[in-house]
């Protein structure tokens, strides 16, 4: 065991809440973006119940047609923007770095800028409600009727603003994490030796850096359009419509992958620790999580089967579309391969890591379903498709997040969540995501199309509907648990050691919670579990009583580490008055307008630009160390 430990001097911290809006550790700034993500998923989540309550039953008049729309395209947006993407960040934030046996990340104001982008572009989005009306035209924001001759609403410009804060979040979040894993690995970590949680992370991010700028060139059209009297994508004005949706889903599609690949590491990890294994072909895994980042960007034209493009197009996308079914059927193989024959323990981590793998798989072949072209015009905007991408994303993507939660939990906080509470929170999950999820195929093969607020009661889709809207307060109930467990084990003494699931990886080498610095020496890394070769290894010195490894210099090391900064939330801030501004600025103001309007019209846009120089001088003033 190899000691790097620095005895320079610490640098003054500051207290209480202060020194969580300023810190650069990335081990807040990862539970920063899990706690506000928690947050947005629990509004997310009451906004999909209510939109289960208005379709309980038929001629429901809980909410209007407007309201349901605005509920319906938040439910969306902050589903897959401010929940799912930012818990990928959170975890990734507190554990790569700590599986790579680093410090930290490679730029840390830059990592805490990210956060301040995200929260404040969230607060930006739902700040839309109390401003004019919230966005209304879906998730997916399809043009023309997001243009202002069909949508008058300021709720549309907050969607644009709010997703270009968001979008630059993502991007400076993926370089971080791409500099971080090329240049910060421990020594002896080479590529093929990364845990496949890192693996994930980094496809994740080459994605996000190379997707983004598609759907934010798109958004600055759409602004255009509203707001400065071009016109990419009206048609009246030699526009043209699917402009936006090629842009959009070059975007949309990888973005499955980027909320996927994640959860895929996780999953991979809890199934080996959990089956006390490696995990079953590392190599097929690791080539398999950069091959579906390539194919991804070639299937974006699956989404538009029904717009009539040619039939060569058809052709070629839906061909793309079945390889994509490679790659992944890969993985599914490997992790059943993983669980054969292991020593099985079964914690809610891996019952949640396991459901994953039949309800993904469910959701998969759903997907090769609507790749048959022929198929996708039958049942295309139906709610066959809306049942599709929930098996992905929910019982996909949110059941590894939850397989994370359980395994991690101990290594963020020091305590243990409740088993008891946490089996019941799983299978509560799996029947409630069963009930709505599985039940929306056959309802969409039955005819009823998606994004309708009612429905006649002669269609018979009555039951089914009422079946999923069970099935989704049973999926709430659940996370209720979840969010109980979670509160009741914080408020317990801690009582984690360093390695309580016998860990294979790096980030259970050091104490639970890490001291700041992480690491005050480093074990030898010779495979993509170098944690357990320590222990089991047939060198290891700790052979005879891997108890004794400790790599956290009972948090007394003295390492110098970045100056915590102010300047990055002020920046964010900045950028998010400064959108609102942008709307409701000096060229909105009417005859009409108020003394309190014209005030703000004149005085938002210059207090939000002089707040963003400020952030930018501050941190240009600043010294990084």
């Amino acid at each position: 065991m190899t000691s790097n430990v620095m005895t320079l001097p610490r640098t003054t911290v500051p207290t209480g809440l202060l020194s969580w809006i300023m810190t650069v550790d990335h081990k807040r700034i990862g539970i920063l973006y899990i706690v506000t993500a928690v947050a947005f998923f629990i509004v997310g989540g009451i906004e999909a119940l209510i939109i289960r309550t208005q379709l309980a039953v038929p001629g429901n008049t809980l909410v209007d047609p407007e309201t349901y729309n605005q509920i319906f395209t938040m439910h969306g947006t902050t589903m897959v923007f401010l929940a799912v993407m930012p818990l990928n960040s959170g975890f990734g934030n507190f554990i790569v770095p700590l599986m790579l046996g680093a410090r930290d990340m490679a730029f840390p104001r830059l990592n805490a800028l990210g956060y301040w982008l995200f929260f404040f572009g969230g607060i930006l989005l739902y700040s839309s409600f109390f401003l004019g009306g919230a966005p209304n035209a879906g998730w997916f924001g399809y043009a023309p009727l997001s243009e202002r001759p069909f949508n008058a609403s300021s709720g549309i410009d907050f969607w644009i603003l709010s997703l270009q804060l968001l979008g630059i979040s993502s991007i400076v979040g993926g370089l971080n994490f791409i500099v971080t894993i090329l240049n910060m690995r421990a020594p002896g970590m080479t590529i093929n030796r990364l845990p496949l949680f890192v693996w994930g992370t980094l496809v994740t991010s080459l994605l996000a850096v190379f997707a983004i700028p598609s759907v934010s060139v798109a958004l600055f059209l759409l602004l255009f359009d509203r707001n400065f009297g071009t016109s990419f994508y009206l048609p009246s004005a030699q526009g043209d419509p699917l402009l936006w949706q090629h842009l959009f889903w070059f975007f949309g599609h990888p973005e499955v992958y980027i909320m996927i690949m994640p959860p895929f590491g996780i999953v991979s990890e809890v199934l080996a620790t959990y089956s006390r294994k490696p995990i079953f072909g590392y190599a097929a895994m690791a080539f398999a999580f950069a091959g579906i980042s390539f194919v991804s960007f070639t299937v974006w034209a699956h989404h538009m089967f029904a717009t009539g493009i040619s039939p060569a197009a058809d052709a070629i996308f839906a061909g793309m579309s079945f390889i994509v079914a490679v790659p992944t059927g890969i993985k599914i193989f490997n992790w059943l391969g993983t669980i054969w024959k292991g020593s099985l323990h079964l914690t809610t981590a891996f019952l949640f890591a396991a459901g994953f793998i039949g309800q993904f798989t469910i959701g998969g072949l759903g997907g090769v379903m609507l790749a048959t072209v022929p198929v996708d015009w039958q049942i295309t905007d139906t709610y066959f498709v809306v049942g599709h991408f929930h098996y992905t994303l929910f019982a996909g993507a949110v059941l590894g997040l939850f397989a994370g939660a359980y395994h991690w939990f101990p290594k963020i906080t020091g305590g243990f969540l409740n088993e008891r509470l946490g089996q019941a929170h799983f299978w509560l999950t799996m029947f409630g995501m069963t009930a709505v999820f599985l039940t929306m195929h056959y309802v969409g093969v039955l005819g009823m199309p998606r994004r309708i607020y009612t429905f006649a009661g002669d269609q018979g889709w009555d039951l089914w509907n009422m079946i999923e809207t069970i099935g989704a307060f049973t999926v709430a109930l659940g996370v209720l648990i979840l969010v109980i467990n979670i509160v009741i084990s914080l408020r317990q003494k801690a009582t984690a050691t360093n390695d309580p699931w016998d860990g294979q990886t790096l980030e259970w080498a050091t104490s639970s919670p890490p001291p700041v610095y992480n690491f005050a020496a480093m074990v030898p890394v010779n495979s993509p579990r170098p944690f357990w070769d320590a222990k089991y290894g047939a060198h290891s010195e700790f052979a005879s009583n891997p108890k004794r490894i400790d790599l956290s210099g009972d948090g007394k090391a003295r390492v110098h580490l970045p100056n915590p900064s102010i300047w990055p939330a002020l920046l964010a801030l900045g950028l998010a008055v400064l959108a609102i501004g942008f709307i409701f600025g000096p060229t909105t103001l009417t005859a009409d307008s108020s003394l309190l309007q014209v005030i703000l019209g004149w005085t938002i846009a210059p207090l939000g630009l002089i707040t963003f120089l400020a952030g930018i001088l501050g941190w240009l003033a600043q010294p990084a160390s």
